[in-house]
């Protein structure tokens, strides 16, 4: 299928880190663990890395992971991150700037590939701390209006923060200012009261703008089991009528709960960022059950990438192997046709986001 071949319009992903790293500091990266050890690179993501990294820089496939950071430092992280950001051929890159990282512009020149914002609701409320509580609900809404102007979307990390079987239902005027007015006695920082997170999340709704969720796993800050994606659902049903789309970022290893929802709620999405990066050669078994209800026209490629650059062309490159290993099955089963398969596949690849984002193809 040619447009496996062609460029991914990552849908979901962040900004890289701006230095040469040593093996603890490249194991860091290397993982959702939050720590150095170097033991991490012995995992499905250390195989993937070695895999399809070292080829981008001058190296053979699998070669051992001291050879391939020798050679790293030795182009230097600038030259190495634009080698491997453009391997992963991305054609446009929506970014969620709630974490540090290289600038947007500088980031976008390293991929050669347009770059778009995702802002991050509480992100925007923790810049409100001198804000008083009369004044925060009005102040975040200009504060995320102003922030969005040229964005393509919003993004809620309250499974961080809270865990996602908040009330589905738009919190009370009184209610915001009494929780305000406790998170701003405290000094602000981070969000985590749940009727401030309801406040922002319906918030990012009124934006008119898709809405990204964080749903499965992440780093350990995380209680994975609050992370079910299948907690939304009164919140799914809830915002339906505003007709904004919400898109289930991650999910593993909710994947099929996942696809339930985006069956049953014609606004719901699902993004596979960061499971092909993670699962490595189980990668299509599980872009496999996203798709086992999930309609086919509401799957759609990201890296989830952060941090790494090497993580870009892991994503893009475990992608693209999964999609193809699962539509040639499907082709030698009879299963559809040939014009078939190109057409999901152009869909997950890129089309489905520049729909939802309304992101247009360049000419």
């Amino acid at each position: 299928m040619e447009v496996l071949n062609g460029p991914l319009v990552d849908a979901h992903c962040h900004t890289v880190v701006a230095a040469d790293l040593d093996l603890p500091g490249f194991a860091r990266w290397c993982t959702e663990a939050g720590s150095p050890d170097p033991s991490y690179v012995d995992s499905q993501v250390g195989l993937a890395v070695r895999r399809w990294c070292p080829p981008v820089l001058g190296l053979a496939a699998h070669t051992p992971l001291p050879e391939y950071l020798a050679r790293r430092a030795e182009l230097g992280w600038r030259a190495a991150t634009a080698a491997l950001l453009r391997s992963a051929g991305l054609a446009e890159l929506l970014v969620d700037t709630g974490l540090d990282g290289l600038p947007l512009k500088d980031f976008g020149d390293l991929a050669g590939a347009p770059v778009r914002e995702v802002v991050r609701l509480e992100r925007v409320a923790e810049t409100l701390a001198g804000t008083d509580a009369a004044g925060f609900a009005d102040g975040y809404r200009t504060a995320l209006h102003d922030r969005v102007a040229t964005a393509v979307a919003v993004k809620s990390v309250a499974a961080y923060r809270f865990g996602l079987a908040l009330p589905p239902d738009r919190p009370a005027d009184a209610d915001v200012r009494r929780a305000a007015g406790t998170w701003l006695g405290k000094g602000g920082g981070r969000l985590t009261d749940p009727v401030l997170l309801r406040f922002v999340l319906w918030a990012g709704v009124d934006t008119g703008l898709p809405v990204q969720v964080h749903t499965g796993f992440g780093d350990r800050d995380l209680s994975l089991r609050d992370a079910d994606p299948a907690l939304l659902q009164p919140f799914l049903a809830a915002v339906e009528p505003a007709g904004v789309p919400v898109v289930l970022l991650h999910c593993y290893p909710y994947q099929r709960q996942a696809g339930w929802l985006a069956l049953v709620y014609p606004h719901v999405y699902v993004d596979v960022g960061l499971t092909m990066t993670h699962l490595g050669v189980r990668a299509a078994a599980a872009l496999g059950e996203f798709l086992e209800l999930a309609p086919l026209r509401k799957l759609m490629f990201s890296t989830d990438a952060y941090g790494l650059p090497e993580l870009y062309p892991v994503a893009a490159a475990q992608f693209r192997t999964a999609l193809r290993t699962l539509l040639d099955g499907w082709l030698a089963a009879d299963a559809l046709s040939t014009v078939d398969a190109e057409r999901i596949a152009a869909g997950i690849c890129g089309g489905t986001a520049r729909r939802v984002y309304r992101v247009p193809a360049r000419p």
